[in-house]
């Protein structure tokens, strides 16, 4: 490919609204272009590196006999009425209507339409297990779409689904799709995590997400280093703390002027805050979106709540709730904003977090302005309708499976897998009939893979100050021959000889023939991120070019021979070396 014949338009600068160093080089080296918010195109160079990631992607879905079909994007709202979630999903579901006014949804995720396809064309045991994919573009109504392509609003994305007879199939299917995530994201050369994740409004059983390690990732990690565990912040379970073994007291009531936050009343009382309760109020919502429940929330002072173990424990889409407007909701629970208690509460529900059981001698608000209550007791002056964890684990707390102090780092999701189970199935009916001509549901499961979030996730990891530094296996462009002299007769010859010889190896090569100073093309090429650079110079006469990686700062003069001995030898090893991670065995595959 040479550049005189093609459209490379970098920038010196990013563009104002870039956050990440990812986006800001993706915008300048003319990868990708932003055409409305969260919504983006890819110049050529972009879309090739594209094309990479979903052809690492392909190969490892089709050995494990995943068969690649193609779904359209738009899909009947019936079927997502038929499993609930045409109400569920919440507002970034991007619902339209045809000129007959008949409604439509713009593919987020394809659980429905799979699950519509399979119950069409499957009906024998004899067929199972069997599994699909597709790669296509999928479409979420971001409120605020922001960080490049890791918050879009239009993104191309990979998802296939497994589909067979029993539980126990189930796992196994898990598993190998588990495994060729592993070597889908090493073959990528990301540094990532596997964190057992909450299963959101996919749903399911169980879950695990892919993150690619990054100080800007939006995903939070909590692990721990002596036993393994990993999980997200919306899914780490929590320890609970054992409570003091003391004397209960009787209640008392006490005035607290102007006390309304934890610190505060701690302060004035002089308590410490783990002798605390802490209260939250929210309203939920039905599905028209009125006004449900009034729910309060009692965590111990110090601990933070943890909205998707309370939407879970109320069983309700995360959309479905809000913070309560108190001046609204005080007069109907009997609670006072900045001073709300679990003692005569009424008209709500009540969730207790699984840490305050046992505990004694507490202050909590006492629902009258200005005052708190000190030594409430749980069981003998409140209790809870709900009462379960729902605290959000932080970094130092003692790790849920061995104790000792968990680890927290961030990350960007480039994948999540799922255990669905039933969930799809039952409410649509998709049946296969056994060796008795009985009917069940399949047990599925459902795999994601970001495309174009994976994509920037690898510049994420992989850039210096000059620019992307692409691994070899997702590169637009294997080598860049750049010309310092495009008016040389010589040097263009040898520049061309040399992209001749190398593509007729198999080694994608861009030449960088325009007529710009020499210093242009260097940083160009550094930006741009081409893992090779030969130089074609002053030495093109005696047969020698400089040979640089875009790792390394240091360049060194070879003979043309050697320095094409030299790239494809290294193109063969960091494209195809990694492959052999892909190769495991059955058994293997099995394991776990």
């Amino acid at each position: 490919m040479r550049l005189s014949k093609n459209h490379l338009k970098t920038l010196r600068e990013a563009p104002a609204d870039a956050v990440l160093e990812s986006h800001k080089l993706l915008v300048r080296a003319n990868m990708i272009k932003q055409e409305a918010a969260g919504i983006y195109m890819y110049p050529k160079l972009g879309w090739r590196t594209v094309r990479k990631v979903e052809q690492i992607v392909r190969e490892e879905m089709d050995y494990i006999d995943c068969q690649e079909i193609y779904m359209p994007h738009v899909n009947p709202a019936e079927l997502w009425k038929e499993t609930g979630r045409w109400y569920a999903y919440g507002p970034e579901l991007w619902r339209i209507q045809d000129r007959n006014g008949n409604d439509f949804i713009l593919n987020p995720t394809c659980e429905e339409i799979f699950t519509d396809f399979v119950r069409k064309e499957w009906s024998s045991y004899r067929e199972l297990p069997f599994s699909l994919y597709h790669i296509q573009f999928k479409y979420r109504d971001e409120s605020r779409p922001r960080y490049g392509l890791l918050r879009t609003r239009e993104f191309i994305m990979k998802d296939a689904y497994t589909f067979d007879a029993t539980e126990e199939d189930l796992h196994t299917a898990y598993m190998r799709q588990y495994h060729a995530y592993e070597k889908i994201f090493t073959r990528c050369d990301l540094d990532y995590r596997i964190v057992e994740a909450d299963n959101g409004p996919i749903g399911g059983s169980k879950s695990h997400e892919f993150s690619a390690l990054s100080d800007w990732g939006e995903s939070d990690i909590l692990y721990c280093d002596h036993c393994g565990m990993a999980a997200t912040v919306e899914r780490a379970e929590c320890v609970d703390e054992k409570p003091v073994e003391e004397e209960m007291l009787p209640v008392e009531k006490v005035f607290t002027p102007g006390t309304k936050t934890i610190d505060d009343v701690c302060a004035y009382l002089k308590l410490p805050v783990k002798k605390s309760i802490k209260a939250l109020m929210f309203t939920t919502y039905d599905t028209d979106l009125q006004p449900k429940d009034n729910v309060v929330c009692f965590i111990r002072g110090d601990r933070q709540l943890n909205m998707i173990k309370l939407v879970n424990a109320l069983n309700i889409p995360e959309h479905y709730i809000e913070f309560a407007n108190e001046d609204i909701t005080g007069p109907i629970t009997g609670s006072v904003a900045g001073f709300t208690g679990p003692m005569g509460l009424k008209n709500c529900i009540v969730v207790v977090d699984s840490e305050l059981v046992g505990t004694v001698n507490m202050c909590a608000g006492a629902n009258e302005e200005d005052h708190h209550l000190i030594n409430v007791c749980y069981g003998r002056d409140y209790t809870g309708d709900i009462i379960t964890d729902i605290k959000t684990l932080q970094e130092g707390d003692a790790c849920p499976h061995c104790g000792k102090p968990v680890k927290f780092r961030r990350g960007i999701e480039v994948g999540q897998i799922f255990k669905l189970g039933l969930k799809y199935s039952e409410s649509m009916n998709a049946t296969f009939k056994d060796e008795n001509g009985v009917d069940h549901p399949y047990w599925m499961g459902c795999y994601g893979i970001g495309i174009t979030r994976t994509m920037q996730a690898i510049v994420e990891q992989h850039h210096d100050e000059k620019g992307i530094i692409w691994p070899m296996s997702v590169a637009p462009y294997h080598v860049i021959v750049t010309v310092v002299k495009s008016h040389d007769d010589t040097q263009m010859q040898l520049a061309y000889d040399i992209e001749k010889k190398l593509e007729s190896m198999g080694v994608e090569v861009m030449v960088d023939d325009r007529d710009e100073r020499p210093g242009v093309k260097f940083n160009d090429a550094d930006l741009i991120g081409i893992p090779i650079r030969i130089t074609v110079g002053k030495l093109a006469g005696e047969g020698k070019v400089e040979y640089k990686l875009r790792r390394e700062s240091e360049h060194e003069t070879l003979t043309v021979e050697e320095a094409i001995a030299k790239a494809k030898a290294l193109v063969d090893e960091e494209r195809d070396g990694r492959c052999f991670f892909s190769r495991l065995s059955e058994e293997t595959l099995n394991a776990h």
